[in-house]
């Protein structure tokens, strides 16, 4: 569904002005594959705080404390 409705705002933006529709057909891939080391950084630094939380979170995992949900 996500992609039908983006293909219609793309036919629309092609109707209102063919230039910047093209433009946006080659501009776009272009800045996804810019935009994959940023998000490589992103699970980098997730997964850092995930294992700093895991660290600090291990004493008390070890006395039994149970997370609610």
């Amino acid at each position: 569904m996500k992609m039908l409705i983006l293909f219609l705002l793309w036919c629309v933006l092609f109707v209102l002005s063919w230039p910047v529709a093209i433009a946006a057909l080659i501009l776009l891939p272009l800045l996804w594959l810019l935009s994959i080391p940023f998000r490589m950084l992103g699970w980098l630094v997730e997964a850092t705080l995930a294992l700093i939380k895991s660290i600090l979170f291990l004493p008390a995992r070890l006395l039994g404390h149970k997370t609610t949900p």
